[in-house]
């Protein structure tokens, strides 16, 4: 799968989430919470948006956290990704 987001957009892939608790519990698939911690897997190239100049700071790469609600879902070669402006993120997630 190849995207090429436009202007300030970024294309994020959702990281697994733990299907057990702390406790050893194993957790179905309907009853895990998604989290909204990503790795980004495609970076638009900014540009004039709305008569500012939009800087991209992030890079493919980058695990990053980003708002509950934000973003467009979509299935492309059976995986799911999320395209989110580049505001929607709230952080880079570092190590």
């Amino acid at each position: 799968m190849k995207l090429k987001p436009l202007f300030d957009k970024v294309v994020v892939k959702r990281n697994e989430e733990k299907e057990t608790t702390v406790g050893g519990i194993i957790l179905p698939t309907a009853a895990q919470e998604k989290q909204e911690v990503a790795t980004v897997i495609a970076v638009g190239e900014g540009g004039v948006i709305d008569g500012k100049e939009v800087k991209m700071i992030v890079s493919v790469g980058d695990r990053v956290l980003y708002s509950k609600y934000a973003g467009s879902t979509f299935k492309i070669d059976g995986e799911e990704v999320t395209v989110v402006k580049q505001s929607d993120i709230l952080a880079i997630v570092e190590d």
